[in-house]
């Protein structure tokens, strides 16, 4: 089987996710091919979007968001996402047993322990239907019909149990708001859309390849949430194209997916916290060094917003204020940092479109 360099692996991820050159495609098609962007930070999505289409606008996620095209939800690694209507419907299925397990997690604990899960979920739902109600209103509805429960906790159960969808504000720009106030309806009536009523692993492999592969399978395992995935790898092995990493590992691909030239220049660019990029892999050295992935507490999950140089994460960003300050994990050559402070300068200029604006780059020692 062909062996793949890491540089190869590298600037083959950043052609499927856009991040060699900004994509002409429109925001919905961009993120159906990404399967789904991470939204546990309602701004994360917009970062998402920005760094790889070649035309973007907060405007233009927002309308999708009204319109009900696209919605935030749990969906991958028991996580907030923001995902096309219609791929939500078969993508929650595929992925829900993984979800529910976070109900063994302390968090939930005694408060359903010995609860009839079958029996709140049709309570829940029946209480919802037709309308959207925050989880505070939603969770006092509930402690209601279950006496000495935590009626938060209920109301959070059932976001586990069965797919809620996220009122549009509090998906859009600048929605955070504290848990409780954050507004949930079903997510077949947000979206007018039913659920699917089987899951389709092999078709969640397919979309995963298409955006990050070649992969492996603990690669797909990890990007999902979801054990246990040989068998449905291997039942679509035969149409596949099989490689392997440097260090022996086996890759599957799409039949017809081209890699990408390993010599190839690429921009600087800056990705937000949980990006697609940084997540998408069990085994990250395709875009972030095993050295650098351990400096990070919060960054072996992809937690701390990140700028690729020549492809690979080369430090941190963040932003407050009307500031991006940008801290570069070893020094930087003075051509790198002159591109570095340009590509921040365009993405202050998203963030803080109006007002005095400035970008510090804190030097490595």
């Amino acid at each position: 089987m062909p062996i793949l360099s890491v540089r190869t692996l590298n600037r083959t991820l950043l052609a499927r996710q856009f991040l060699d050159e900004r994509t002409p495609l429109e925001p919905l098609a961009a993120v159906k091919h990404l399967v789904a962007l991470q939204g546990q930070f309602p701004n994360s999505p917009y970062l998402s979007l920005w760094t790889r289409l070649a035309a973007f606008e907060r405007d233009d996620l927002t309308a999708l968001l009204e319109d009900r095209a696209v919605l935030r939800s749990l969906s991958l690694r028991r996580t907030m996402h923001l995902t096309a209507a219609d791929d939500y419907r078969w993508l929650r299925p595929a992925v829900q047993p993984a979800v529910q397990g976070i109900l063994k997690s302390s968090y939930y604990g005694d408060e359903i322990e010995g609860l009839d899960l079958d029996e709140l979920t049709r309570v829940g739902r029946d209480l919802l239907a037709g309308r959207t109600l925050t989880r505070k209103e939603f969770g006092a509805l509930l402690a209601e019909r279950f006496p000495g429960r935590h009626g938060g906790r209920l109301a959070d159960t059932l976001e586990v149990t069965t797919a809620l969808a996220h009122a549009p504000r509090n998906g859009a720009w600048g929605g955070w708001k504290h848990p409780s106030n954050v507004a949930v309806a079903l997510a077949e009536e947000q979206t007018g859309l039913p659920m699917s009523g089987s899951r389709d692993l092999e078709g969640l492999v397919l979309r995963y390849l298409a955006a990050f592969g070649p992969a492996s399978v603990m690669d797909v395992q990890s990007w999902s949430g979801v054990t246990r995935l040989r068998e449905p790898v291997e039942r679509l092995r035969e149409g596949l194209r099989v490689y392997t990493s440097e260090d022996g590992v086996e890759l599957f691909d799409l039949p017809d997916a081209v890699l990408a030239d390993p010599d190839r220049d690429v921009p600087v660019r800056f990705v937000p916290a949980f990006d697609n990029a940084l997540l998408g892999h069990r085994d990250r050295t395709r875009v972030i060094s095993e050295e650098d992935r351990k400096r990070y507490a919060r960054g072996a999950s992809g937690g701390i917003p990140m700028f690729l140089l020549d492809g690979f994460a080369a430090g941190t960003w963040s932003f407050q204020g009307s500031a991006i300050t940008v801290e570069p994990i070893r020094p930087l050559k003075p051509a790198d940092a002159d591109a570095v402070l340009e590509e921040a300068e365009r993405l202050l200029a998203f963030i803080a479109p109006a007002g005095e604006r400035r970008v510090v780059l804190n030097e490595a020692a």
